[in-house]
């Protein structure tokens, strides 16, 4: 048994030698630097192997046991490295473990390898890891991720091929910093901008980068309305926010197609929803308050899908704004994101208001509506509910997934059938209308 074994370990490995060269590389290029030297040992064709692999990845949690430290165990890896072209470079580290010179000396000589991502992440630590703002010049980088580091960048950098740029967790010494580094990436097109729980002395981010398609941002809610985005991006076609609570926000999009706002509480004027007007799918999850003002005429005419979150007070204001200014919206969604939230600790309720006349889109437009965690308890929501049945006059397919009712609450059962049965019975304005009914199980 144990020679039958070894035989099959042989013809595996025999089966692996008669591979392509390049296809062994590229299996390679996707394990951590560290697991792919030690393919060294497998045979003599494998022994120099490892140091073309086009791809570098050090963790320093990988050489904690190891009798060198992290910064000699990587330097010995690049005095090794043979490619002629680094796609990647990834680096994790903690601060103590590697000196800035160590960062700029390593990337220095990927930058020569005509290197195409780079990634350098600093573990938290009380003491901040300043990062080299010398390294960003590179005619080649198309990637570069950088999280947990403060960032000084006192002037203009130039990256003319950088095309993704993620920022995480970084504290910027002032908005000059912020403004050099984005100046610097002509041809940018992904911007992730996530500074959850950072605080630092910039006031207003400033981005005006006229290539930028897609754009997320994501906020701590510690905002006291004195800091705020300024958002200058002429192709953006994609936009993702979250968390923007006190907060000024200023966008200039106005090839916007999508655009996505979770978790943010603002003031909802003419000039707000005026640039989301491009928009042709919305969603929409915001924290109260929501100081609601009502645009002069229908401003979203190429809308025609629209989300609503509809775990917040007060979101049913938001939704009769919505449908009052969109006068081609086919596709309507509420969701409710905050079920088990809102079981615990309840949602403040309130009157919702009908529309003074009915909006447009139900009139000649919308065609499907789908009610994602229906609350049967909640009053309000049999309003909006039966308020659109009645009205849509298009309408084709009306969903309803109801939240689940626990072993404990079984006595509600009846009560949500006479509910249900209740928005069956609804004099439907379009005769086409399908209700549907179902169970929603993603919170069982």
């Amino acid at each position: 048994m144990e020679q039958r074994s070894r035989n099959l370990g042989f013809v595996k490995a025999d089966m692996m030698n008669q591979l392509p060269e390049a296809l062994i590389l590229r299996i390679l290029s996707f394990l951590p630097t560290k697991t792919v030297i030690t393919t060294s040992v497998l045979s003599k064709q494998w022994r120099s192997l490892w140091k073309l692999v086009p791809n570098l990845e050090f963790d320093s949690e990988d050489y904690e046991s190891e009798h060198h430290t992290f910064s000699e165990n990587v330097c010995k890896v690049f005095l090794s490295h043979k490619a002629p072209v680094l796609e990647s470079l990834h680096l994790k580290f903690r601060s103590h473990e590697v000196s800035p010179v160590d960062i700029g000396l390593w990337v220095g000589i990927a930058f020569a390898q005509h290197l195409r991502e780079l990634v350098l992440h600093c573990l938290p630590q009380q003491e901040r890891f300043t990062f080299p703002s010398s390294l960003c010049t590179c005619n080649t980088l198309e990637t570069l991720k950088l999280k947990s580091f403060l960032v000084d960048i006192p002037s203009l950098v130039l990256m003319k091929s950088l095309r993704t740029l993620h920022l995480e967790f970084l504290e910027f010494t002032d908005d000059e910093s912020i403004c050099n580094l984005l100046s610097g990436c002509p041809i940018l097109e992904d911007l992730v901008m996530d500074r959850t729980g950072t605080y630092d002395d910039v006031v207003t981010f400033t981005n005006s980068v006229p290539s930028l398609q897609r754009l997320w941002i994501r906020e701590n809610s510690h905002g006291e309305g004195t800091r705020g985005y300024m958002i200058n991006v002429p192709s953006l076609n994609f936009l993702e926010i979250e968390g923007l609570k006190g907060f000024d926000l200023c966008l200039n999009a106005p090839e916007l197609v999508e655009a996505y706002l979770f978790d943010g509480s603002y003031i909802i004027t003419e000039k707000f929803l005026g640039s989301l007007k491009a928009a042709k799918h919305l969603s929409l999850d915001l924290s109260p308050p929501l100081e609601i003002t009502y645009p002069i005429g229908s401003i979203f005419y190429q809308l025609v899908s629209l989300e609503i979150g509809t775990g917040k007070a007060e979101w049913w204001n938001l939704l009769t704004v919505m449908l009052d200014n969109s006068p081609k919206l086919q596709v309507l969604k509420l969701i409710d994101e905050y079920l088990n939230f809102n079981k615990i600790y309840g949602l403040v309720c309130g009157k919702w208001n009908e529309p003074k006349c009915v909006p447009k889109c139900l009139l000649s437009h919308l065609e499907t509506f789908a009610w994602t965690r229906y609350s049967w308890e909640r009053e309000e929501e049999k309003e909006v509910a039966t308020y659109i049945l009645k009205n849509a006059r298009l309408l084709k397919k009306a969903t309803f997934s109801t939240n689940p009712i626990e072993s404990k609450e079984l006595n509600k059962l009846e009560k949500r059938r006479m509910m249900l049965n209740e928005l069956d019975g609804v004099v439907r304005a379009s005769n086409s209308c399908h209700l549907v009914f179902e169970f929603d199980s993603s919170y069982m």
